[in-house]
């Protein structure tokens, strides 16, 4: 008997360290998108740039990815590094059919080249229709032209967190556990 709660003390520790190495890991970045410090950066070459996305009609919260709900949203790029101030910046979102042979069939923004001396960058767009989207950011003008390439989607509403799937299957699997050893130490007496 002994050599069974051993096992199923094994077995639930087992299943908590796993659930604790999961919340601890870090969110995957979409292409040239990843959350650092809290913040969001765009990473284009040897640049990077602040990303802040937000719905103002529909959301309070600022996004980094993907973009919870279709209509009106804002995405500010606000410049890093000083280097990319005298440097030209395009902006261009299309559909993500899977090819960009035709980007300007497929274009649904752009935002034409331009040197963006304040170094901040405003884009304005609605998105009428829930769909799968590429931003393209090309910075010109340096010893080499960049363009960062991140996938993202929209209106399919906030993610769920890992915590909230997660935390209800280890609780499940603790309580089962507990009642299992309860049930045995009544079982022995």
């Amino acid at each position: 008997m002994l050599a069974r709660l051993i096992k199923m003390k094994q077995v639930l520790l087992t299943v908590l360290l796993t659930a604790s190495m999961l919340f601890a890991a870090q969110a995957q970045a979409h292409g040239g998108l990843a959350l650092a410090d809290d913040m969001c950066i765009l990473t284009i070459g040897p640049y990077r740039m602040h990303f802040t996305g937000y719905q103002p009609l529909s959301q309070e919260e600022e996004f980094c990815e993907d973009i919870p709900e279709v209509g009106k949203t804002v995405i500010a790029l606000d410049y890093i590094q000083e280097e990319l101030r005298p440097l030209t910046t395009e902006v261009r979102i299309i559909r993500d059919t899977g090819s960009e042979e035709n980007l300007d069939e497929i274009t649904v923004y752009h935002l034409p080249p331009k040197v963006y001396p304040s170094a901040s960058i405003t884009v304005e767009h609605i998105f009428p229709d829930k769909g799968k989207f590429v931003g393209l950011v090309t910075v010109t003008g340096g010893a080499q032209d960049y363009v960062s390439r991140f996938p993202f989607s929209v209106g399919e509403g906030r993610p769920i967190s890992k915590i909230a799937i997660i935390a209800p299957i280890v609780l499940l699997i603790a309580g089962a556990a507990a009642f299992m050893m309860r049930k045995r130490k009544t079982d022995e007496q």
